[in-house]
C-alpha cells in the first residue's frame, strides 16, 4: 500500500482488530503487527502514527511483552491503549503497579479539553475500562489529561514528543466518544489526510493486478459468496479473458445454492466469465467421513479445494495464479496477523496445504474487513442483492454441522436453514440482521410426535448483529418469528425434534459454530 498508514502493534489484546477497524473508519489505512516486529521494519514502513494495543500481561513482570525505547524516539506520534499506555510509562521511567481498585466496564472519566486528544469531547464522558494495573506515576515530561474516581491517570501526554497514553479503550462502542478520540489522534495529531477510500482502493487494486499478472492465466476460486464474488468481478475487470472462474460444489452449500451461483456467473449469467462448475460432493464427503475435530475438517476442506483447483488448472493449461477471496478477519483469526492466537484456520488461509501448485496466490481483498468488501463490490457495480447476501464460509455447512459430516446431516441443515432464511425475509428482518443461519448440533434427544416417541437431532438457530465481523452481538428476533421457524422446522424437516436459539456474543464465541 503506497499511501499513508497507521500501524497497530499488537500485545495480545482482544480488541486489536477493532482498533484497526476504527482507524479505517477515519479513512486512514491501518495494519496490525506483532510486538516482535523489528524496529527497522517499523521505520521502513514510514507510518504516520503508531498505536500500542492492550494485552493480558503486567508490563513490569519478567518476560512480559515489551518494545524498545527507540520506538518512542522516532518522532512519530505514538498512542498507547490500556497495556500499551502502561508499557509506554514503564519504558520511559514512570511506574505501573497493581491497582488498589480494579476498574472494569463503563466508567465516568473527566478529561482536559485542552489536550488535542479530547478536542470536541465532553469534559465528563463515559469510557470502557478494563485493567488490574494502573499508572501510579507518569514518566518524566508527561502531563495527566484525564482521570476517573479510581484511576488517577486515565490519560497522559507528552505533547512535545507526540506521545499519548490512554488507560481506557476508545475503540469499543461502550466508550461514548471513542471514535472522536481516535479521529483526533489519527487525523489531528498524526496529520493524516484520510485518503483511504473504496473508489481509490478498487482502481489501485485493478492496476496492481494487471501489472502482476501480465499475460499470465488466472484461476479464481469462486464460491458464490460475497468475498469471492467481489474478487472475481475485480479480476474480470482487470484481466478479462485471462481469467477462469472455477466453482467447486463440495456438497456443503445452502439449499439450491449451486444452481443459483451458476445462474449468476455461468454462461447465461450477468458476467462474461469463463465459468467451470465442478460437482465434487462425493469426493468431499469421502474425505470428511469419520472426522469430527473442527480444525481437521477445515484443513481437509482447504486441501481438497486446492487439489480440485490444481486439477482444473491442468485442464485449462499453464495457469500461473490462483485468486481467493481472503479478507482481513480470515488472516487475523488464522493467527497470521498481529500477536493473537489461532482462533480457527480459514480454509483459504491457515487451512492451505504446505505445497500449492501455483506460481502465486492473489488475494485482492486480503486487507479489507467485510463491510469494506461490500463497499468495494458496490464500487465495481455488483448489484446490491449480491453484495448484501448472507455471508457464507468457504468450508460451508461442514462447520455448521457439529461432529461428522454426512449427506443426511447436510440435507437436514439445508432444509432447516432454508426455512429460517425464508421466515426472516418474510418478517422484513433480512437486511437488519448482520448474519443468520441454522446449524445442526450433535445432540439427539427424546421427543414425541404423533403420539410416538422420537429420538432426533436438535437444530440451533444463530443470528447476530455486526459491522466488521470481528465482534458481534446476538440479534433480538421477535418471539413470534422464532416460534414460526421452530414449528416449521420440526414439522417439515425429517430428523429434527428440537430447536434452540443461540444467544452467545463474539467474543467469547465465534459467529460460526466450528
Amino acid at each position: 500500500m503506497n499511501q499513508e498508514k497507521v500501524i497497530v502493534i499488537d500485545f495480545g489484546g482482544q480488541y486489536n482488530q477493532l482498533v484497526a477497524r476504527r482507524v479505517r473508519e477515519c479513512n486512514v489505512y491501518c495494519e496490525i503487527y506483532s510486538y516482535k516486529t523489528d524496529i527497522e521494519q517499523i521505520k521502513a514502513m514510514n507510518p504516520q502514527g503508531i498505536i500500542l494495543t492492550g494485552g493480558p500481561n503486567s508490563c513490569y513482570e519478567d518476560n512480559a511483552p515489551t518494545y524498545t525505547k527507540e520506538l518512542f524516539e522516532l518522532g512519530i506520534p505514538v498512542l498507547g491503549l490500556c497495556y500499551g499506555a502502561q508499557l509506554m510509562m514503564h519504558v520511559l521511567g514512570g511506574k505501573v503497579e497493581k491497582a488498589p481498585v480494579r476498574e472494569y466496564g463503563k466508567t465516568r472519566v473527566f478529561v482536559d479539553k485542552a489536550s488535542p486528544l479530547f478536542t470536541d469531547v465532553a469534559s465528563t464522558t463515559i469510557c470502557w475500562m478494563s485493567h488490574f494495573d494502573y499508572i501510579s506515576k507518569t514518566a518524566p515530561g508527561f502531563a495527566i489529561v484525564a482521570h476517573s474516581a479510581d484511576c488517577p491517570v486515565a490519560a497522559a501526554e507528552n505533547r512535545e514528543k507526540k506521545l499519548f497514553a490512554i488507560q481506557f479503550h476508545p475503540e469499543v462502542l461502550h466508550t461514548q466518544e471513542g471514535t472522536k478520540i481516535l479521529y483526533n489522534y489519527v487525523r489531528g495529531i498524526c496529520g493524516c489526510a484520510g485518503s483511504w477510500r473504496m473508489d481509490s482502493f478498487v482502481q489501485n487494486a485493478i492496476q496492481e493486478i494487471r501489472a502482476k499478472v501480465g499475460n499470465g492465466k488466472v484461476l479464481c476460486a469462486l464460491s458464490g459468496g460475497v468475498d469471492s464474488s467481489v474478487a472475481a468481478v475485480m479480476l474480470a475487470k482487470a484481466i478479462g479473458d485471462q481469467l477462469t472462474c472455477v466453482f467447486v460444489d463440495h456438497g456443503l452449500l445452502r439449499k439450491n445454492e449451486g444452481d443459483e451461483v451458476e445462474e449468476v456467473f455461468g454462461p447465461n449469467g450477468s458476467y462474461e466469465l469463463h465459468f467451470v462448475r465442478v460437482n465434487a460432493q462425493e469426493r468431499f464427503y469421502g474425505k470428511l467421513a469419520g472426522v469430527t475435530e473442527p480444525e481437521k475438517k477445515r484443513k481437509i476442506i482447504g486441501e481438497e479445494f486446492i487439489r480440485v483447483f490444481e486439477e482444473e488448472a491442468k485442464k485449462i493449461g499453464a495457469v500461473d495464479f490462483l485468486v481467493q477471496g481472503t479478507i482481513y478477519p480470515d488472516v487475523v483469526e488464522s493467527g497470521l496477523g498481529g500477536e493473537s492466537a489461532v482462533i480457527k484456520s480459514h480454509h483459504n488461509v491457515g487451512g492451505l496445504p504446505d505445497c500449492v501448485d501455483f506460481k502465486e496466490i492473489i488475494e485482492p481483498l486480503r486487507d479489507l474487513f467485510k463491510d469494506e468488501v461490500r463497499k468495494a463490490g458496490l464500487e465495481l457495480g455488483i448489484p446490491e442483492k449480491l453484495v448484501f447476501r448472507q455471508p457464507f464460509p468457504g468450508p460451508g455447512l461442514g462447520i455448521r454441522i457439529i461432529g461428522e459430516v454426512t449427506a443426511e446431516k447436510v440435507r437436514i441443515v439445508q432444509d432447516a436453514d432454508a426455512i429460517y432464511r425464508e421466515e426472516i425475509a418474510k418478517a422484513g428482518l433480512d437486511r437488519t440482521i448482520g448474519q443468520y443461519f441454522a446449524a445442526l448440533t450433535n445432540m439427539r434427544s427424546v421427543g414425541v410426535m404423533g403420539d410416538e416417541r422420537t429420538y432426533d437431532y436438535a437444530v440451533a438457530l444463530r443470528a447476530v448483529n455486526t459491522i466488521d465481523f470481528m465482534t458481534a452481538e446476538s440479534a433480538e428476533i421477535p418471539f413470534a418469528v422464532l416460534q414460526t421457524v421452530m414449528s416449521r422446522i420440526i414439522n417439515e424437516v425429517r430428523g429434527v425434534n428440537r430447536v434452540f436459539y443461540d444467544l452467545t456474543s463474539k467474543p467469547p464465541g465465534t459467529i460460526e459454530f466450528e
